[in-house]
């Protein structure tokens, strides 16, 4: 690389840092927000082995042009989601350019630096409110069939007595953006280069929503079995996340499965 190329590199590095920093509001919640920038080092390890060209250091204009438009919407609108569109889409004028071989394979990777920037947590707080009253919907609809006295208002639960509030730190926003990833880099292992891989992608927000309504569920039952205090308790933050982890793990099994099938079928033809 050139010395133009470092200083490429090192002007987003810069830029990621205004990123995180020009909104703070994502601090309170810092120990399940900044695991998300490990979306990053992980984009570098996935799309490995990176082969440079040699030559003078470009970059691409059209989607140089697409970043600078994405920033400017960003400014104006006030959304970091833009911002970190404009920060990918700078980073892929560079990277287009300078890989050898065929980068466009890539293509579905950028899906995790953008990813690596707080916008979940800090553009779609209403969505948090949607999680809770849909997962507290999915818990009355539950407990209400398999017998249980349900009464609901809002987010609000009253099972068999005992009340259940579904706070604003049960919406599950805070740790989203790092479950996603995670379903992006399963889907990325077992899809590489398929069209498939975007399907997959396409219902990671559906399982996000499934796991976080059945962590909810969960904790009720626990709740319900061994009282709130348990429930409050280790439960809540390591067994929530067991819960998330199984429901992940099953998606994965199926993805598995479906995938050497595809293959196995293509084989065949």
């Amino acid at each position: 690389m050139t010395r133009p190329d470092l200083v490429w590199l090192g002007a987003l590095l810069v830029g990621a840092a205004m990123v995180w920093l020009r909104d703070l509001a994502w601090v309170p919640a810092a120990s399940e927000t900044l695991p998300i920038l490990a979306a990053l080092p992980l984009f570098a390890w996935l799309g490995g082995p990176w082969r440079f060209q040699s030559g003078r250091f470009e970059l691409h204009g059209a989607t140089l042009a697409a970043a600078g438009v994405a920033l400017l919407i960003g400014l104006v609108l006030d959304l970091t989601f833009f911002f970190a569109v404009a920060w990918t889409l700078a980073l892929w004028s560079w990277l287009r350019v300078r890989l050898a071989g065929e980068p466009a394979g890539l293509r579905g990777l950028l899906l995790l630096p953008l990813m690596a920037f707080p916008w979940m947590t800090l553009d779609l707080a209403p969505l948090g409110w949607w999680f809770r009253i849909t997962a507290s919907w999915a818990a009355d609809q539950l407990f209400g069939s398999l017998g249980f006295v349900v009464a609901r208002q809002g987010t609000n639960l009253l099972v068999h007595g005992l009340p259940i509030e579904v706070a604003p730190a049960c919406s599950g926003m805070n740790s989203l953006q790092a479950i996603l990833i995670a379903g992006i880099i399963l889907s990325w292992i077992e899809l590489r280069g398929s069209r498939w891989f975007w399907l997959s992608v396409a219902t990671l927000p559906v399982l996000a929503w499934v796991a976080n309504a059945a962590r909810i569920c969960s904790i009720v039952a626990i709740a319900l079995g061994w009282g709130t205090g348990f429930a409050r308790g280790w439960f809540h933050e390591v067994g929530g996340w067991l819960v998330v982890v199984a429901v992940f793990a099953s998606w994965w099994f199926v993805l598995d499965a479906g995938c050497h099938r595809f293959t196995a079928r293509r084989a065949l033809a």
